[in-house]
């Protein structure tokens, strides 16, 4: 077998674990996520961790849970913002269980004392004062000061982890994960940046030490030696300092190297591994980051897969339990090597497992080709559920945590569907439309499918993009589903097939702003022209729209050596991308040199030159060999105008031709309608 390494067993503690593969321990904060207001698990809950078992998974590391709720207050109108583990959800733990075991996976859940100085700013706002270890500004309110937990309080915590840790072992569970990673509450004792105590919890690392191990002696007494325990912490904080939320750009280091570590670094982090072995833990699940370091904690597309495996490598030589690690870790050939080369014992997935619930079995078989990838763009995962109130799911797998709610069932009566446009909503609705048994056929005017992932691709920052790309170009071809290339079809050509279902997704084209002089200047090129190389560029090149598109192609060509100014209207740019992506990509700009130019306009085009008005209407002439319009999108939609009540077939539009949008919504659309027509 070419990944035999992965699927090896391993102990952690007592407890077999089949494979090399877990689950990463994937947030489901209440209310907006697959909890409910109280925060406990329910049958949803239960049909998305079940998925992932059937996938293979060899262990399911829950979403944090914290252990009590008096003490430490994460709720607003008694609505937990963190859900808890509680006896009151004993039947639904157990259920849980149960279908794990059934699969052969075992389940860790993950407890934690909570958030502390990072509990959410909605809480913050109903008036919670937060704890921490000490005083410290709390990260989403930069107004509101922590207080510090006193001592009494430190143990009244304690207890509730060995209560928690009782509950755990009667249900079944198969062993805990103390959550000291991210910057929580338990990582602000161990941390200095925020830990200034000065008592018996303050100070030299092995009192900053002694809230955890206390958790660690707590649990221990309760339900023995044996019990598996694992510990969850970050080697690297990469933080600058402490800072707070809407500080940006964020006081988070870009690389390992040039700058000085204000939280906790490799030395600390060895030691920190040994005294916890010495305490009794089983196993290290590791990673890097933190809230100040947001980008390496949450890694984006942009980060490398791997990238913090080296550093966790160096920890993992000081002590003899095995390893879990992390960070971006779903290309199988890298997590086999990982392995091979003794750099960790295990891989933890998580936004991994949510684009393909089957990663590990698609592994196993041999059926790498098969696996949908993450395309690391936090819009189903991150932004979806904290930033928007909506449920946890999955930018490429719309089923993620609604894995029972958008199942579907073979069609009644097959039906002739004609897609017109190959884009990726073009093919999603074909692929689901086909699996329930439609007869579907593909019209794409171009000589390839893919629509804007073809271009998105280029960038060899977007490489994940390429991926997606290759899996749907895939799945059309092994579903048999007829494509008609290099035919723009037309309302004649529908009326003439005269099939059941129309389904317009003709997705969208450049939207170019009125400009003097820019009509017919043959140095201007629109973002799709460049990355597919239609037009090439000069030296100094000038990019109209600081988007997520205008942004991503000013990297992409200052890394090639070129002189680049993004020119943006408003006061900031990429306000439509995810705040970790946005955040991540703004550093990067920085540090190729990427001017940035906003509350400006461009007034004129001329040849090697534009005209800028900035804010103060001043106007600058800024020499200029290309001009790349980035403005955002228009949709194609004629064609859907064209047919509105001329054709007696069932007609939809999705994707962009109703409105540009993200992959996100392009995906959705498109499964939603080939599971209902």
């Amino acid at each position: 077998m070419k990944f035999q390494k992965l699927f090896e067993p391993i102990h952690i503690g007592k407890v077999l674990i089949k494979n090399r593969v877990a689950m990463a321990p994937v947030n489901l904060f209440p209310p907006s996520s697959i909890c409910n207001a109280e925060g406990e698990i329910t049958q949803r809950t239960i049909d998305f961790y079940a998925e992932r078992a059937k996938g293979g998974a060899g262990m399911i590391i829950t979403s944090v849970f914290k252990v009590e709720k008096e003490i430490e207050k994460c709720s607003k109108n008694e609505v937990m913002s963190w859900p808890l583990f509680t006896s009151k959800n004993w039947s639904q733990w157990a259920e849980l269980v149960d279908i794990l075991h059934t699969f052969e996976s075992k389940l860790f859940i993950q407890l934690s004392a909570g958030p502390g100085r990072t509990v959410g700013g909605d809480v913050l706002a109903s008036g919670v004062k937060p704890v921490s270890a000490s005083e410290n500004i709390a990260y989403f309110d930069p107004k509101v000061i922590t207080r510090p937990l006193t001592k009494d309080e430190i143990k009244k915590i304690v207890q509730a982890f060995g209560s928690a840790a009782q509950l755990a072992a009667t249900i079944g569970i198969d062993g805990i994960e103390i959550h000291g990673h991210e910057g929580y509450l338990i990582d602000q004792f161990m941390t200095a940046l925020w830990n200034k105590r000065t008592d018996e919890y303050g100070g030299e690392l092995e009192n900053r030490l002694r809230f955890p191990i206390e958790i660690i002696e707590k649990i221990r007494d309760t339900v023995g030696k044996d019990f598996p325990l694992i510990f969850r912490y970050g080697v690297k904080h990469f933080a600058k300092a402490s800072s707070h939320f809407g500080n940006f750009p964020w006081d988070t280091a870009l690389e390992s190297e040039d700058f000085e570590e204000k939280g906790r670094d490799i030395p600390e982090s060895i030691e920190i591994a040994k005294l916890l072995e010495k305490a009794g833990i089983n196993a290290l699940d590791l990673d890097v980051g933190c809230y100040e370091g947001w980008y390496w904690a949450h890694p984006p597309i942009y980060q490398p897969h791997g990238y913090a495996v080296d550093l966790i490598a160096k920890v993992k030589e000081a002590v003899n339990i095995p390893v879990i690690t992390a960070g971006r870790l779903g290309i199988p050939e890298l997590a086999e090597r990982i392995l091979c080369e003794g750099k960790a014992d295990v891989i933890s997935l998580g936004r991994a497992l949510l684009a393909d619930p089957f990663w590990p079995k698609k592994v196993q078989e041999g059926r790498v080709e098969d696996i949908r990838p993450c395309i690391g763009c936090h819009d189903g995962c991150v932004q979806r559920v904290l930033f928007h109130g909506r449920v946890l799911s999955c930018t490429v797998n719309p089923t993620c945590g609604r894995e029972k709610i958008y199942s579907f069932e073979p069609a009644v009566k097959t039906k002739k569907v004609m897609v017109v446009g190959g884009g990726v909503a073009g093919m999603e609705v074909a692929r689901i439309a086909t699996l329930r048994g439609h007869n579907v056929i593909i019209y794409e005017k171009n000589g390839e499918l893919g629509g804007h992932l073809v271009e998105a691709a280029t960038p060899d920052f977007k490489s994940d993009i390429k991926r997606l790309l290759n899996w749907y170009r895939a799945e059309v071809r092994k579903l048999g589903i007829k494509v008609i290339f290099n035919v723009e079809a037309d309302a004649e050509l529908i009326k003439k097939e005269n099939p059941d279902v129309v389904i317009i997704a003709t997705g969208s084209s450049a939207s170019m702003p009125e400009i003097r002089g820019l009509k017919g200047n043959l140095m201007v090129a629109t973002v799709v022209d460049i990355l597919l190389g239609k037009k090439k560029v000069g030296e100094n090149i000038v990019i109209l729209g600081g988007g997520q598109n205008g942004c991503e192609v000013a990297l992409w060509l200052a890394k090639q050596g070129k002189n680049v100014t993004v020119v943006e209207q408003l006061p900031n740019l990429m306000l439509d991308g995810v705040i970790i992506n946005r955040e991540m990509l703004l550093a990067l700009l920085a540090k190729n040199k990427v001017q940035i130019i906003t509350n400006a306009t461009i007034e004129e085009v001329d040849i090697g030159s534009v005209i800028i008005m900035d804010k103060d209407n001043r106007k600058i002439k800024k020499d200029c060999d290309t001009l790349v319009i980035a403005t955002g999108l228009k949709p194609n939609n004629q064609l859907y105008n064209d047919l509105k009540g001329q054709i007696t077939s069932e007609l939809y539009r999705i994707g962009d031709c109703k409105e540009p949008r993200k992959i996100f919504d392009a995906i959705l659309e498109g499964y939603l309608l080939g599971k209902e027509i």
